[in-house]
């Protein structure tokens, strides 16, 4: 009773500011103006996402005393971090170098703090040792996955569902290995996502912006790492619970790096952008990478109580139902290869 109580106040604190950084944005004309390779069509304020990492940040504050308090101090600065270099590109956009280089710092220090995976767990095969390589995968791993979630926020809905989602995954899962502090940050994530989503979903009257989505993507980059123990289950789980952004922002940057284009412009390629241009509204789309992400977090469930179903449905299920769903988009004649800012 007492999630459910912090879980709803924590909703409507988000949701009132989101309004509050609306009518801030506005007045500071804070916009996002469309162009030819924009999803939306009417200039929109931006940088909603500030109010999720307010109230997941105050949450974490109150949920670290009872946890592990370098771990959780450590990654509350640096999400902090993470969240100021993202607002200060939404009012002064800053230069990708710029941007990576304090990504990677940010990384190195969560790493260096909380530790790195020696190893991960691949359903159907086991136990991968990782030894040091581990080190450089999980900073990989942490400055892909904020990228990843920023690239993805493209259309109404999608960043806020698809945080909602995972994060009522790594709630259950939380609560399924009884860590505290996870539990807390993934129910604060899942309620700043809802009373964000009351402003975002399609139409949108606000963005989230780079302070909400590098925020978000380096949350759930690291909540393996707090998770993680000796079992190495941790990497596959995080894994699991983004699935759709990681194939769909995986797919696209290793074809155009294949092609030789411009891996860091802007352009229209994600799946979930093609299924817009062919003709599926926003709320639609945002609607199914929702489900695929909560199928996602039932099998990782299952997969973590030894479901003897859930491997086979982990390893051979979800790459074959993302091949299916590519090649359904294929058929849809959505080629659009133009490099703009979106």
């Amino acid at each position: 009773m007492t999630s459910i109580l912090i879980f709803a106040l924590l909703t409507i604190l988000s949701a009132l500011g989101v309004w509050i950084i609306r009518q801030y944005a506005e007045r500071r004309r804070i916009m996002d103006h469309p162009n030819e390779r924009s999803s939306h069509s009417a200039p929109t304020p931006r940088g909603g996402g500030l109010a999720i990492v307010i109230v997941v940040l105050a949450a974490g504050i109150v949920a670290a005393i009872n946890s592990n308090l370098t771990h959780s101090l450590i990654y509350l600065i640096c999400g902090a971090v993470i969240a100021y270099l993202g607002w200060r590109d939404d009012v002064h956009s800053l230069s990708p170098r710029a941007r990576f280089a304090v990504q990677g710092l940010v990384a190195l220090a969560s790493v260096l703090g909380m530790g790195y995976f020696k190893s991960v767990t691949i359903p159907l095969f086991g136990q991968l040792p990782l030894g040091a390589v581990g080190f450089i995968i999980t900073i990989l791993w942490i400055v892909g996955l904020t990228n990843a979630y920023n690239f993805m926020d493209g259309i109404d809905g999608i960043a806020g569902g698809v945080a909602l989602s995972a994060a009522l995954g790594w709630m259950f899962l939380a609560t399924h290995t009884n860590h505290n502090f996870v539990f807390w940050i993934a129910l604060a994530v899942a309620a700043g996502s809802l009373g964000f989503l009351f402003h975002n979903w399609s139409p949108a009257k606000i963005f989230m912006g780079d302070a909400g989505s590098t925020f978000l993507g380096y949350t759930f980059a690291v909540l393996p790492l707090l998770s993680a123990d000796e079992g190495g289950d941790a990497l596959m789980l995080g894994t699991l619970l983004m699935w759709t952004f990681i194939m769909d922002a995986g797919v696209t940057f290793i074809r155009r790096a294949l092609k030789r284009e411009n891996v860091f412009a802007a352009h229209r390629l994600h799946l979930y952008q093609r299924l817009v241009i062919g003709g599926y509204k926003h709320a639609q789309v945002s609607v199914l990478y929702i489900l695929l992400t909560l199928l996602a977090a039932a099998l990782a469930y299952a997969w973590s109580w030894g479901q003897p179903y859930a491997p086979p449905l982990i390893i051979i299920g979800l790459p074959l139902l993302w091949l299916f769903l590519s090649r359904y988009v294929r058929s849809l004649n959505t080629k659009d290869t133009t490099d703009t800012k979106v």
